[in-house]
C-alpha cells in the first residue's frame, strides 16, 4: 500500500470522527449551555487526535517509502549483480567455443594437406603399377612361351603326355596323402585311447574293488540222498509205477542206479529239476509213496518254488535298489535264479552287472537308478527263451515293453549287444558292466568243443587276409596275434588289417567278454661281419 493511500486513509478517518462530533453537537444544541461548551471541548479533542493521527500517518507513509526505495536499490544491485555474472559466464563459453573451432579449422587444414599428398603419391603409385603391369604382361607372355618350349622338350624326354604326367602325379599325391591320413588317425586314435584307458581303468577298478560276487557252477542234474538203499525200491514202485507217476508230474528224469543211498533228478529246465528235487525229498522224509501223494506233493513243492522265485525276485530288486517293478517282472527275476549262461548263474551275474553299472554310473554323475535298473533287467528274455521263440533280447524288449518299462531301460536290454544304436550313456555303461561281469577270469565256462571251435575260427578269419604269415590264438581265445608279411603289409596297412579282422570276429563268431587281436610287422636287417 502507498504512502498517499495511508494519508488519504487517515483523513478520512479523522473526518469522520469530526462529521459525527460536528452532528452531535447540532443536534444538541438546543440544549443546556454546558452541553455546548463540552461539545466545543469535544471537537477540539478530535480535531487535535486527527491533527495527531494524520502527522504519525504522514511519518508512516515517510518511513515506508523510504524503505521500499532502499529495498528497490538492492533488488536492482542483486540484479545487476547476476547478470554481469551470467554475462561472464556466457562470454568465457563463446570464447570456448571459438577456440574449438578455431583448433578444427586448423585440423581440417592439415587434413586437407595431408589428403592432397596421399592424391599426389596415388598417382604416382597408378603410373608406377601401370609400368609394372605392362612390364608382368611382358614377362608373362615370355614365361607362357619358355614354359611351353619345356613342357614340349619333358613330354619328347619322358615320352610322356600332359595329362599322364598329371595324372601320375594326382595319384601320387592321393598315395601320399592316405598314408598322412592314416598316420593321423593312428595318432588321433592313440591319443582318444590313453586318455580313455585312463578314465575306464580307473572307474572299472574302482567298480570291482567295490564289489566281491561268488560264483558257483550250475550243473543240469540234482542228487538227492536216501536213508536207505532199500527206499530206491519204495520210489520205483510196484511195476515201476511210483517213479512213472513221479516223472509224468514233475517232467523230469529219475536215475537210479548202483550209486549208494543216492537218487539223481536229471532236468535241463532247472525249475521243474528244482521242484522234483523238493518233492523227492518230502516223499522220502514223509515215507508214504504212491501215485496220489506224489500229484499232491509236487503240487505243493511247485507253489513253495514259485513262492520262493517270488521272495528271490523281490530281494534282488531291494539287494540291487531297483523299485516299482512289476509283478511279472519280479517273477521273472526271482526265475534268474534257476538260469545259467555259458556255468554263470543268470541272477547273480545281472546283480553283479546291476552293482557295476550303479557305481560307474555314480562315478560319471548319471542316473544311478536307472542304470541299475537297465542292468537288471538286460537279460531277461533268458529265462523266456525256452517258452516262446525269438532271441533273448528279443523277448526281453517285448516283456518290458509290456509292462511300461521306461523307453531307457529297454534301451539297455535291445542295445548291450548291438543290435540297436545306444540312445543314452546309461545303456552303454551296461553294456561295459555286462562284458565286465561275463569276462572275469571264472565267471563262465563252457563246452570243449566250443571252446575249439571258436579258436579254429579265429585262426581261419585272421588266415584269409593276404599278406598273414602265421596266426596265434592265446591266452584262451581271448586275444589273437597275427604276423605279417612286411614286404606285403606296411604299417599303414597294419591298422585298417586288425580293425578288419575285429569286425569280422564280431560278426562271424560267438563268445563272452571280449577278443583282443594284436597284428605284428617285424622287419630285420642282417649282415655279418668278416
Amino acid at each position: 500500500m502507498s504512502s498517499s493511500m495511508v494519508i488519504l486513509v487517515t483523513a478520512l478517518g479523522a473526518l469522520g470522527i469530526v462529521a459525527a462530533a460536528v452532528s452531535f453537537v447540532l443536534g444538541r444544541r438546543t440544549g443546556a449551555a454546558g452541553e455546548v461548551e463540552r461539545l466545543r471541548i469535544a471537537r477540539n479533542t478530535a480535531e487535535e487526535a486527527a491533527k495527531r493521527i494524520v502527522s504519525e500517518a504522514e511519518r508512516e507513509a515517510e518511513s515506508l517509502r523510504k524503505g521500499a526505495v532502499v529495498t528497490g536499490k538492492e533488488e536492482v544491485i542483486r540484479l545487476r549483480e547476476g547478470w554481469e555474472q551470467e554475462a561472464r559466464h556466457r562470454r568465457d563459453e563463446v570464447e570456448r567455443e571459438e577456440r574449438r573451432v578455431e583448433e578444427r579449422h586448423a585440423q581440417l587444414d592439415k587434413k586437407f594437406d595431408m589428403l592432397d599428398q596421399r592424391d599426389r603419391d596415388l598417382g604416382k603409385r597408378a603410373s608406377d603399377l601401370g609400368r609394372r603391369e605392362k612390364a608382368v604382361g611382358e614377362r608373362e607372355t615370355e614365361l607362357e612361351r619358355i614354359v611351353g618350349e619345356e613342357r614340349r622338350r619333358l613330354e619328347a624326354l619322358a615320352g610322356m603326355s600332359a595329362a599322364e604326367a598329371k595324372q601320375a602325379l594326382i595319384q601320387r599325391l592321393e598315395s601320399e596323402a592316405e598314408a598322412d591320413a592314416a598316420n593321423r588317425i593312428r595318432e588321433i586314435r592313440e591319443f582318444a585311447k590313453r586318455n580313455a584307458e585312463r578314465e575306464a581303468k580307473k572307474i572299472v577298478a574302482l567298480a570291482v574293488q567295490r564289489i566281491a560276487a561268488e560264483h558257483t557252477t550250475e550243473i543240469a542234474v540234482a542228487a538227492v540222498s536216501l536213508p536207505n538203499d532199500e527206499m530206491k525200491g519204495r520210489i520205483i514202485g510196484r511195476e515201476g509205477r511210483n517213479i512213472r507217476a513221479f516223472e509224468l508230474a514233475t517232467g523230469v528224469d529219475v536215475i537210479i542206479d548202483d550209486t549208494p543211498d543216492t537218487v539223481v533228478i536229471s532236468c535241463f529246465e532247472p525249475v521243474r529239476r528244482e521242484v522234483a528235487r523238493l518233492s523227492l525229498e518230502k516223499l522220502v522224509a514223509d515215507g508214504r509213496i504212491h501215485p496220489g501223494r506224489i500229484e499232491e506233493v509236487v503240487g505243493k513243492s511247485r507253489k513253495e518254488v514259485e513262492a520262493a522265485i517270488v521272495e528271490t525276485g523281490e530281494r534282488a530288486a531291494y539287494e540291487t535298489g531297483v523299485h516299482g517293478l512289476h509283478p511279472e517282472l519280479i517273477k521273472l527275476v526271482g526265475r534268474m535264479m534257476y538260469r545259467t549262461s555259458y556255468g554263470q548263474n543268470i541272477l547273480d551275474h545281472s546283480k553283479e552287472v546291476a552293482y557295476l553299472a550303479g557305481i560307474m554310473a555314480a562315478e560319471l554323475g548319471l542316473d544311478v537308478a536307472l542304470a541299475k535298473r537297465g542292468a537288471l533287467l538286460h537279460d531277461i528274455g533268458k529265462v523266456l527263451t525256452h517258452e516262446h521263440e525269438g532271441t533273448h533280447v528279443q523277448l526281453g524288449v517285448e516283456v518290458a515293453t509290456k509292462y511300461g518299462e521306461n523307453p531307457l531301460v529297454v534301451n539297455c536290454i535291445a542295445a548291450h549287444h548291438d543290435d540297436v544304436p545306444h540312445e543314452s550313456e546309461v545303456s552303454v555303461l551296461v553294456q561295459a558292466a555286462d562284458a565286465i561281469s561275463g569276462s572275469r577270469p571264472g565267471a563262465r565256462r563252457e563246452a570243449f568243443e566250443t571252446y575249439v571251435k571258436r579258436l579254429e575260427g579265429l585262426e581261419r578269419i585272421a588266415s584269409s587276409y593276404k599278406g598273414v604269415e602265421k596266426v596265434f590264438a592265446i591266452q584262451a581265445g581271448r586275444e589273437i596275434r597275427v604276423t605279417v608279411t612286411p614286404e606285403q603289409i606296411d604299417d599303414v596297412r597294419m591298422n585298417s588289417l586288425a580293425e578288419e579282422i575285429a569286425r569280422r570276429v564280431e560278426s562271424e563268431l560267438q563268445y563272452p567278454g571280449q577278443i583282443k587281436v594284436v597284428v605284428i610287422r617285424e622287419t630285420r636287417a642282417v649282415d655279418y661281419a668278416r
